[in-house]
């Protein structure tokens, strides 16, 4: 589905969300109410600028919009690979925009996540897993990496990594996998596009305000022990 479709599903005509490049920002009425959306589309690789960009959108709503919703609209290749980039310090940027999504949830934002194409690696970690949760299309395509690139880094097998993904969501991309760990919270629409709204309602009301996803990998059977860990180090503090 393209950003324009999903906007216009989610909003009709009452939004004036628009593309500048791949980046995609604007406001919408949602049953009345003023929502901020920001994002990025044609599969953007999230780079200083992009970082940066969405930041601002975050900031600005933070500032002129107390306790206002934001919603973010997910398509990304993952972050940009230039060293024009690195020079300029991604990873600042990268983490900037983390601290702003972070800062606007803990001043009363509702953050809600939508992956409505594609969420790759660092772009997909510091927007949609951030957020006070993360939903997805049925037809979203998410992963952190393909099996090949994680075989360099881990040293095993590649036929190994495939067999390991049949059973376990860790080593599998897709969006039920990651439904799985609780890194998703739910699919949207896949009873049909004319129920988005009624999902992104139902988002705004009952998310959590807590972090819920490694309790939700453990009820989910995707992520089992992640939970147990973090109940330790809490109990040792």
């Amino acid at each position: 589905m393209t950003w324009t479709d999903l906007v216009a599903r989610l909003f009709g005509t009452t939004h004036d969300v628009v593309a500048d490049g791949d980046f995609l920002s604007g406001e919408a009425l949602f049953d009345g109410q003023p929502l901020t959306v920001v994002g990025s589309t044609g599969h953007a690789p999230i780079g200083f600028a992009m970082a940066l960009r969405q930041a601002r959108v975050v900031l600005d709503t933070v500032a002129r919009h107390p306790g206002r919703p934001i919603l973010l609209l997910i398509d990304t290749q993952g972050q940009q690979l230039r060293r024009h980039d690195e020079l300029l310090g991604i990873n600042r940027a990268m983490a900037h925009l983390g601290c702003s999504i972070d800062l606007a949830r803990r001043l009363g934002h509702r953050v809600i996540g939508l992956v409505y194409d594609q969420a790759l690696s660092g772009g997909f970690i510091t927007s949609g897993l951030i957020a006070d949760a993360c939903h997805a299309l049925p037809d979203a395509e998410i992963r952190v990496m393909r099996i090949p690139a994680m075989a360099r880094v881990t040293k095993l097998p590649e036929d190994l990594l495939t067999a390991l993904s049949q059973t376990n969501p860790v080593f599998a991309p897709g969006v039920q996998n990651y439904v799985r760990m609780g890194g998703v919270r739910s699919v949207w629409g896949a009873d049909g596009a004319d129920g988005l709204p009624a999902c992104l309602r139902e988002a705004l009301r009952d998310t959590p305000t807590t972090d819920e996803r490694a309790a939700d990998g453990r009820s989910r059977g995707g992520r089992r022990l992640a939970a147990d860990v973090v109940e330790q180090v809490l109990a040792a503090d």
